[in-house]
């Protein structure tokens, strides 16, 4: 699996559907016959509670202790295997204690690379490592642009959406300048799609003018529905939840068209005529 891609699924904006993309995106990659890891790098939690292991109290270590271990000894030291789930993806989950890791990183050396560390050490294992970040380009967002080959930004058609992809997208053109050659844009994809109405159809208009001359936007979009949303509060994906359903759908079309990227990138990296 040396063609490990780990993909950061980002926007400093909350509720656009990171979380549920990242399960969603990960178990359809999985059910591609990928092996696939899932972080939870949200003190919130979401990612962990969303495949069903709903008292991260009573975890055994979640990423903070990995964080927590690279600081103090340089590098990993223990043993941090990640849970197993019943949806066919490996999980290092998340907790409220990475609120006190983001604290913590302010004062260390390198302390955007910390994560990437931690990643590095596992890319042999998986074909693809998904990211869930928390809402802000804080610290812990950093370390996962540090240790990331690409990002997904999921964003909603809507006027605050939009604003904020100019400032994400500066933040990321930062960190590929100054601390990670290698970071790409994979594309923005729109969540929680509503296309009978005028705004929608509008935004995702808007978005696309806006930016799609430097950056991709996906086919793919995802719709807006009850569905996803319940999925989440059971902790099971929507292939579980509601494998029959349009979001199922249109995630299962996602996770293609990931996979094409990823091979379109790396015919590009060995073709000596581009």
């Amino acid at each position: 699996m040396n063609n490990c891609k780990v993909i950061a699924i980002t926007n400093q904006k909350g509720g656009v559907g990171k979380t549920t993309t990242t399960v969603n995106l990960g178990v359809g990659l999985a059910k591609q016959g990928k092996k696939v890891l899932l972080l939870d790098l949200d003190p919130q939690g979401s990612l962990t509670l969303s495949l069903g292991f709903d008292q991260p109290k009573t975890l055994e270590y979640t990423l903070s202790d990995i964080f927590t271990d690279i600081i103090k000894n340089g590098k990993l030291v223990l043993s941090h295997e990640p849970l197993h789930s019943k949806e066919g993806v490996d999980l290092m989950p998340g907790s409220i204690s990475l609120s006190g890791i983001e604290v913590m990183l302010v004062n260390e050396m390198s302390r955007e690379q910390i994560l990437k560390v931690y990643v590095d050490s596992i890319r042999s294992q998986y074909d693809y490592v998904l990211i869930d970040c928390m809402p802000s380009l804080g610290m812990l967002t950093l370390n996962a642009l540090c240790a990331a080959d690409s990002v997904l930004i999921p964003t909603q058609p809507e006027y605050l959406s939009a604003k904020g992809l100019e400032q994400l997208v500066w933040t990321i053109n930062r960190v590929k300048q100054r601390m990670n050659p290698r970071l790409s844009i994979d594309g923005i994809l729109f969540t929680m799609i509503d296309p009978r109405t005028l705004l929608t159809r509008s935004m995702t208009d808007v978005i696309r003018r806006e930016y799609g001359v430097r950056i991709h936007v996906l086919q793919t979009m995802i719709p807006r529905s009850v569905r996803a949303a319940e999925s989440t509060v059971r902790g099971k994906s929507i292939y579980s939840y509601n494998p029959s359903g349009k979001v199922a759908q249109a995630y299962e079309h996602l996770a293609l068209e990931v996979m094409a990227l990823g091979k379109e990138q790396h015919r590009h990296q060995i073709d000596p005529a581009r």
